[in-house]
């Protein structure tokens, strides 16, 4: 690796928050999840913060926790949601809230990150495991799901170890996505049917990967929950630069998305308490963090 990427110390602009997670930029506005809180929550430049979509008053099917991970908007505006532990894909009109579809016959875990592109289908991650409740770690399958819900897994993708972030390229040729348990990036062709193919490896990186974002430029921005903020990565592993946060007052950077102005700002989720889902709530030190960074996310997704 690149000994001395460049160095971009972040501000902290927002917190108050359970684990903040799954960060996007909107049709000029900025979203992110404040998942124990079962809210996404949208941050205007001025930093107020509004409640976007609020689950707090849903009951889970089968008894499971709501917990709001991924989002995504489709070609008409609406909101993709992850419900992570129901195992549900739920859309929002802005008004309402229904099941978009129903992974509950093929995830084998929570379900996790997303990314929706042109078309409208929602390539959905899923850790493989309820680490909440210590069960040991095992590979699976990226989730396809149609723009009308009909949902399969990618098996010609190959497993993979605790997918988690993902994003697509520009074109939408390139799907790339964290394999948190392997310490990799992956990347793969798109097909024009949504496929996968020709796995790859992208980088290998030195600390477990979470959340990511591509750039313009094709740099890959990585959180990295247990090295203070986050690096750009470009393929074959090169280090280009990293975003640092204060671990005092951040904890542990989870999640990270290009937005702003030309989309040249990089927005850092970071948190403190990710398994005790109440002691999150409570103490409320979930943050957003963001810096202006060199290179733009241009048409990129999310």
């Amino acid at each position: 690796m690149f000994p001395f990427p460049a160095l971009h110390p972040a501000e902290r602009i927002a917190t108050g928050y359970s684990w903040t997670e799954c960060p996007r930029w909107h049709d000029g506005h900025f979203y992110f999840s404040d998942m124990y809180n079962r809210r996404v929550i949208r941050l205007n430049e001025d930093g107020r913060a509004e409640t976007f979509l609020d689950l707090g008053g849903r009951e889970g099917v089968d008894g499971a926790e709501v917990v709001v991970a991924g989002t995504g908007f489709l070609p008409d505006g609406r909101m993709l949601v992850n419900s992570m532990f129901e195992k549900l894909v739920l859309v929002y009109d802005g008004r309402n809230v229904e099941v978009h579809a129903d992974l509950r016959g093929l995830a084998v875990g929570p379900i996790n990150d997303m990314v929706v592109d042109a078309a409208g289908r929602a390539y959905v991650t899923q850790l493989g495991c309820d680490l909440w409740r210590g069960e040991p770690k095992r590979d699976s399958f990226i989730i396809l799901v149609g723009p009308d819900g009909a949902a399969r897994d990618l098996t010609e993708a190959g497993e993979i170890a605790g997918a988690n972030g993902i994003a697509l390229s520009a074109d939408g040729r390139t799907l790339v996505t964290a394999a948190a348990f392997a310490n990799q990036v992956l990347a793969f062709d798109v097909a024009e049917d949504g496929s996968l193919g020709n796995r790859s490896l992208f980088a290998e990186v030195d600390i477990l990967p979470d959340g990511l974002c591509l750039d313009a430029e094709g740099g890959a921005w990585v959180a990295q929950p247990g090295g203070g903020g986050a690096v750009r990565v470009v393929d074959g592993g090169l280090v280009t630069d990293r975003v640092v946060v204060d671990p005092a007052l951040a904890g542990r950077s989870t999640a990270c998305g290009l937005g702003g102005p030309g989309r040249r700002t990089l927005f850092l989720c970071c948190g403190f308490e990710v398994y005790d889902f109440g002691k999150s709530r409570r103490e409320g030190r979930g943050s957003i963090w963001a810096v202006r960074v060199p290179v733009g996310a241009g048409a990129t997704r999310p």
